[in-house]
């Protein structure tokens, strides 16, 4: 975790350019009490300076509040409101309040989320990657001026910002075995972008698992593409209308599950007999599907509030980058164990 540092104020930049804070303030807001060239040299140092006016200034000269930024990709999921309600829990005993924004997998959204939240003068931030973010510049950009941070669940920058995952390899690979236990052989895996760690990690378990019982990996069986139900949807038909279709399906997320478990469905076939299935999802909505679904379950308030914990720990001055592993649990139900 890189040093914290000063953050710029209205009284460094008058410092630097010895003049008053009022000048500064006048010249940053285009007054034309100030003249053009004090203008240009004020904005020129600010913009150098990567100076940030508080909104809050006014109505809260003594103290800044103390709210922390949440950023994540799909809030309307179980996954990530679970994880932003442990996040809320933990911030709360400690006297802080939580904002959050929605990026919709976008990675555009999120650079406006993270740029809102360094204006807005949180005094940290939690973030989960959206799945179309390659380019980190924007978190770089976090670490250069020595904002707290911390990753959960997609992470990037490992290096300079702690984290907080899950065994998601470990987890992949109990639920492979237990599809290969129970008498599958061709077992898919239906995931999202390649480029995410998260997915990475639950496909190397998978993986494992295959080269582990000596059973021959078809890279035709292997399918990542965009988190979206619809794509997911599409991608598991066309498998279940292969000649030699898979008779087991490991999915990555809960939208894959879902749209996995209705593609099964609606292609005819029987589950688990036909296809077995277990999908990374939560103990809420699994256990109400018929049949019911066999599932790795995310501990997602506990993984909000580890990764609240580590956060606050960076606000009070810890510099040591972290990374902490909130196990996940196979629940096995219905859709999995076949007759």
């Amino acid at each position: 975790m890189a040093k914290q540092k000063h953050r710029i104020s209205l009284k460094d930049l008058a410092q630097e350019l010895g003049v008053s804070i009022a000048t500064v303030s006048r010249a940053l807001h285009s007054s034309p009490e100030i003249g053009k060239e004090m203008q240009e040299r004020v904005k020129s140092l600010a913009k150098k300076l990567n100076y940030r006016p508080n909104p809050f200034a006014q109505s809260l000269r003594k103290e800044a509040p103390k709210v922390i930024g949440v950023v994540a990709p799909n809030m309307v999921t179980h996954y990530y409101s679970a994880v932003l309600d442990g996040i809320e829990d933990e911030a709360r005993k400690s006297g802080y309040s939580v904002i959050s924004a929605n990026t919709h997998e976008d990675c555009e959204a999120e650079r406006l989320a993270v740029d809102n939240f360094i204006d807005l003068h949180v005094v940290g931030i939690i973030a989960c990657l959206a799945q179309s973010t390659t380019d980190y510049s924007h978190f770089e950009e976090i670490s250069e001026m020595g904002i707290p941070l911390v990753f959960f669940g997609r992470t990037c920058l490992t290096d300079r910002f702690s984290s907080v995952t899950a065994n998601g390899d470990e987890a992949a690979q109990q639920a492979t075995q237990h599809l290969i236990d129970t008498g599958s052989r061709r077992i898919a895996f239906v995931g999202g972008p390649n480029h995410l760690d998260m997915v990475r990690r639950r496909k190397h378990g998978y993986l494992e698992a295959l080269r582990d019982n000596k059973i021959p990996v078809d890279r035709t069986l292997v399918v990542c593409d965009n988190i979206d139900y619809d794509i997911a949807m599409k991608n598991t038909i066309g498998l279940l209308q292969r000649p030699d279709r898979p008779d087991a399906i490991v999915a990555f997320n809960d939208i894959i599950t879902f749209a996995a478990f209705n593609a099964i469905k609606q292609c005819g076939l029987s589950i688990p007999d036909d296809v077995a299935l277990i999908g990374f999802t939560d103990d809420v909505h699994a256990q109400y599907t018929t049949p019911r679904m066999s599932a790795i379950e995310d501990q997602s308030f506990r993984m909000g509030q580890v990764a609240c914990r580590l956060l606050l720990g960076h606000i009070q001055g810890e510099t040591l980058v972290r990374k902490e592993i909130v196990p996940q649990k196979l629940v096995i139900r219905d859709t999995s164990a076949k007759c």
